[in-house]
């Protein structure tokens, strides 16, 4: 026989105003999230351009009017035109397909470094803050050995070491921006770790790894959300800086930092348009994530909801 499951009416009334409940506070959240970026025309210029960038990450080189990598000896170092409308460089390859070529790359290698860098970081710190001991102090002694250098001469020493490449790019990225997330979150689990509900949590026999990563984590990802989207930024700029000194994309792979680089011997003689549109490229991704930041801390800040 089929067994039928039977909700009481009293049930039933109290899952409908659980649901209610729950699409009440989603629904305060994103009309608190839409205020914040209405009333801060700063933060909505970020979130449009991180949008805008990010639609030429994904369709341009799709739309791109020429071959990012075709060379043509007779294109060399041809002015911005209606044909080629940011130039040719020193191989007549055409600069505006390569910008939206490398548009790709440098957001694929910042988008993928800060999502390892933030999930490796966060086990490591709310690992290292719930334990202490002898798991806190190995762990953040390893991480103070790794920020005892500036991350970017540490990023050129890895380079240098792995070789260029995208895939070398992003490990290298990773591994700078781990300790900056890690002592991020410690600081928070530290400070969370004492309070009632992890202590409910404890006493109702809760498994660990579930007071880590369900209770502990979820609780610190305020900050972490606001720093991940700053970083991208520096990612970006780390990137751009290793490509610009040969340790980042191999060439002819168009990156923005690279492109910059080719085109530095160029300015002297007037032919500005090699370096010039794949650093205003950057400059504009690099602001948009800067101003977006600004707005999550604004949406994501309890203090900021009073």
């Amino acid at each position: 026989m089929k067994r039928t499951l039977v909700i009481s009416e009293a049930e039933r009334q109290r899952r409908e105003q659980q649901s209610e409940r729950l699409r009440s506070i989603c629904s305060r959240k994103f009309g608190f999230s839409f205020v914040v970026f209405r009333q801060n025309p700063v933060s909505l210029v970020g979130l449009i351009l991180v949008v805008m960038m990010l639609l030429v990450a994904i369709f341009g080189p799709l739309v791109a009017p020429f071959d990012p990598d075709a060379t043509n000896a007779r294109l060399r170092m041809r002015g911005p035109s209606a044909t080629h409308l940011f130039g040719t460089d020193s191989y007549g390859r055409d600069v505006f397909s390569r910008v939206l070529a490398a548009a790709r790359i440098d957001f694929l290698v910042a988008l993928a470094s800060i999502g390892f860098a933030f999930v490796l970081g966060s086990i490591i710190g709310v690992v290292a803050g719930y334990f202490g001991g002898i798991p806190d102090n190995l762990l953040m002694r390893v991480m103070d050995v790794m920020q005892s250098f500036p991350p970017f001469i540490l990023g050129m020493g890895l380079a240098a070491a792995m070789g260029p490449g995208v895939r070398n790019l992003i490990i290298v990225i990773t591994v700078i921006m781990v300790p900056g997330f890690a002592r991020m979150v410690r600081s928070r689990v530290l400070s969370l770790r004492e309070l009632a509900f992890v202590d409910a949590a404890k006493s109702s026999s809760v498994p660990t790894w579930k007071v880590l990563f369900v209770y502990l984590l979820p609780n610190s990802m305020g900050p972490i959300v606001v720093s991940a989207a700053l970083n991208i930024s520096y990612a970006m700029l780390d990137a751009a800086g290793l490509s610009f000194i040969g340790l980042g994309v191999r060439p002819p792979q168009a990156e923005w930092g690279m492109m910059i680089s080719e085109g530095m011997n160029n300015l002297l003689g007037g032919q500005w348009w090699v370096s010039v549109f794949p650093g205003l490229a950057l400059f504009i991704s690099v602001l948009g994530f800067n101003l977006l930041a600004d707005g999550l801390r604004d949406i994501l800040d309890p203090r900021m909801r009073r």
